[in-house]
């Protein structure tokens, strides 16, 4: 099994962190799909990464879809509950984490444009959704129920490779202001083999 993504990756962070938890034996490809001579299309269409190629050839990618396709294989432990309203609920929670990423990533590349070519009012709303999101990762920790509870679920993973991606990019700093339990949720997880080994270089 090969996973083709970058270092620096949240996306492919999470998946990661999935193998490495589930003791799954896993050869990592370094190929970020931004540098030229990649060969990431020819396993996405797309050019995303991360991709998970099995042993027997086959490619999926979409970490949403990659995290989907690990949770039907019978490795331990699962990440999510086999009920599948309860599944659906961890996976919202997943999504919510991933748009957090997401916004985060968008105000990283925009960041990197010229001044005069950066648009104030696009980062505006991605530092809003950030923010929104936060709070909402902040409350359902508090409840410990679908994140922050007993047992390490997918929800738990995706929130900090997203807490992980802000600190590491640097965007809003200050993320941790009002939020105690995403702070002590993100050294709990941080503090797991699985997380320092995927630590962006």
């Amino acid at each position: 099994m090969k996973l083709i993504g970058s270092y620096t990756s949240p996306f492919v962070r999470k998946i990661s962190v999935m193998l490495l938890e589930k003791g799954m034996v896993f050869e990592f490809v370094n190929d970020p799909p931004y540098e030229a001579g990649n060969r990431v299309a020819e396993f996405n269409p797309l050019g995303k990464v991360p991709v998970l190629v099995t042993d027997d050839g086959e490619a999926f990618y979409d970490s949403r879809v990659i995290a989907e396709y690990l949770e039907l294989l019978p490795d331990a432990p699962a990440f999510l509950p086999a009920d599948r309203a309860g599944a659906l609920r961890i996976r919202q929670i997943e999504a919510l984490a991933d748009g957090v990423t997401e916004a985060a990533a968008t105000l990283f590349r925009e960041s990197r444009r010229a001044p005069e070519k950066q648009d104030e009012s696009w980062m505006l709303r991605q530092r809003e959704k950030l923010q929104q999101g936060l709070d909402a990762l902040e409350a359902l920790a508090q409840q410990k129920t679908l994140l922050n509870g007993e047992r390490l679920t997918l929800a738990d993973i995706a929130t900090g490779c997203a807490l992980g991606y802000l600190n590491f990019r640097r965007i809003l700093p200050n993320w941790c202001v009002g939020r105690p339990t995403l702070i002590k949720l993100a050294e709990r997880l941080f503090a797991r083999e699985s997380f320092a080994r995927t630590l962006p270089p």
